[in-house]
């Protein structure tokens, strides 16, 4: 009979098979430190954290398989293969059946007789024992990781460049997923759908995820975000959207001895101090709520504002906390990209960078696919475990990018995304059944030229404007409201009846 150790030893292969193109990123010394500051341990049987991890990731590579599927996928494509008779998977394969031949079990023993087979059902159970502080610090540790190699893609002038926003993923409306996550309206307050709220702290330079938070839909942003924010170093740069406008927020990053720069909010009623330049001003931010004072914040803080406009937008303000304008100009914050050449890493205006994060959920959620109807899960425990492989997913592909790119010579964001993950899935199977030199060798290089062939065109300060609608509207209330433009009136002419020249 064999051994839970056979059991292991195998399914450790075929986690090595599958992750060859991540390999080097996910160390063995990455994952002990990962369970080490979560205060779990790694687990001895076949689905340890290490397989656990491999699963999660391919729960978000091949989204249209369920589970089960994905626990027998990488298998399949290594029998399939002309050398799999000589591996030693195969061979446990054939001493699993001579056991089973020699040994008869009732047939609801839980036991497998076939090391290489892992049921649905134990899978779940051992999902348990990666807990969110693992996916979190094992996407810290990573982070640091880049950090350290790629130091250039995330920081500017000095400080380390940061963006923080959240978003919503709906999700299907299973009894446990709308009794922890909550649901909201349509809009039109008959029909309520499941979601969960998403944060995600990034280094916008290079689009890489730092730290998340998955939370209930009912939890307030600014609430969500006061533990993101705890993560901050000092001399570190926020990037905040409006919806963050917090004066507690606010003193959180001070005391933290960090930045932030946030879009101005009207109603703020700030207090003009002084001019620093042409449109770059000190105001004083004393808010009214009382509550603020009750926690012990100071009566006020002082801000600077730069009024900037863009030829075509509304005029705008940027807020931050760094007052002196010799450590960044009012261009620094708020001037757009002219061009793009290789080397110059920071074109735009550092807040104008805030928008990265807003296409990294365009492409978790669109690309990726991390949506309703990808989600197979039905419990929030499943949920959060895919989140996790799905975070952790685009961080290693993004990771990949940022390879390319510096090996061939370009920038990283113009590196398509959604071409980086077709190359990836066009090659996956091929890195699964070669030998470790040939993927080393020649697959990981070609697929680093084939993702840095992928330009993305620059087209810096563009927008879209919304189309006039020329159809009428209906309001909800028995009425049809006429659009702002009306077609012309029908003519008549002598030798015809009425034209309409809308028509046609």
């Amino acid at each position: 009979m064999f051994t839970d150790e056979h059991r292991v030893t195998v399914w450790d292969e075929i986690r090595q098979h599958d992750l060859r193109a991540f390999s080097r990123f996910l160390q063995p010394d990455v994952l002990l430190e990962a369970t080490a500051r979560a205060g779990t341990a790694p687990g001895r049987g076949p689905l340890h954290v290490g397989n656990l991890l491999w699963l999660a990731l391919a729960s978000a590579l091949h989204t249209a398989k369920n589970f089960a599927d994905i626990l027998v996928l990488t298998l399949k494509l290594l029998s399939d293969s002309e050398e799999f008779a000589t591996t030693p998977l195969a061979k446990e394969q054939k001493q699993s059946r001579r056991r089973k031949k020699s040994r008869k079990r009732c047939k609801h023993d839980p036991r497998r007789a076939d090391p290489t087979m892992v049921s649905e059902e134990a899978f779940v159970k051992a999902r348990k024992r990666a807990p969110l502080e693992f996916w979190l610090s094992l996407l810290l540790i990573l982070a640091e990781r880049f950090q350290a190699q790629h130091g250039q893609f995330v920081r500017w002038k000095g400080f380390r460049l940061l963006a923080l926003d959240g978003t919503t993923i709906p999700l299907d409306n299973w009894q446990p997923l709308t009794a922890h996550f909550g649901t909201s309206s349509n809009g039109k307050g008959k029909r309520r759908t499941t979601q969960a709220r998403l944060l995600l702290l990034q280094f916008p330079l290079a689009r890489i995820p730092y730290a998340y938070e998955l939370c209930p839909y009912k939890t307030a942003e600014k609430t969500a975000a006061v533990g993101l924010l705890s993560r901050l170093h000092k001399r570190d740069v926020v990037l905040l959207d409006r919806g963050f406008w917090s004066y507690g927020l606010f003193w959180q990053i001070q005391r933290q001895k960090a930045f932030f720069g946030i879009r101005l909010f009207k109603t703020a009623g700030l207090k003009h101090v002084r001019n620093l330049g042409p449109n770059d001003r000190l105001v004083e931010y004393a808010p009214t709520d009382r509550k603020w004072r009750k926690e012990g914040l100071p009566r006020s803080i002082t801000l600077r504002v730069i009024n900037y406009q863009i030829p075509g937008f509304r005029p705008s303000a940027v807020v931050t906390n760094v007052l002196d304008p010799a450590v960044t100009s009012r261009e620094d914050w708020v001037r757009l990209s002219t061009e793009s050449v290789p080397g110059r890493r920071l074109d735009a205006g550092i807040y104008h960078r805030r928008w990265e994060i807003e296409t990294t959920f365009s492409e978790l959620k669109v690309i990726q696919g991390m949506r309703k109807g990808n989600l197979r899960s039905r419990t929030p425990e499943g949920i959060a475990f895919e989140i996790a492989g799905h975070i952790l997913f685009y961080l290693l592909v993004r990771w990949m990018i940022v390879e390319a790119a510096v090996k061939h010579g370009c920038e990283p964001l113009r590196l398509s995304f959604t071409h980086a993950l077709r190359e990836l899935h066009d090659l996956s199977e091929k890195l699964i059944v070669s030998s470790p030199s040939h993927v080393r060798r020649v697959l990981l290089p070609r697929l680093l030229a084939r993702v840095a062939s992928h330009l993305v065109p620059s087209r810096p300060g563009r927008h879209y404007p919304r189309p006039n609608d020329t159809k009428p509207k209906n309001t909800g209330k028995g009425r049809i409201r006429l659009p702002h433009k009306l077609p012309p009136k029908p003519t008549k002419t002598k030798n015809t009846r009425t034209t309409c020249h809308s028509k046609g």
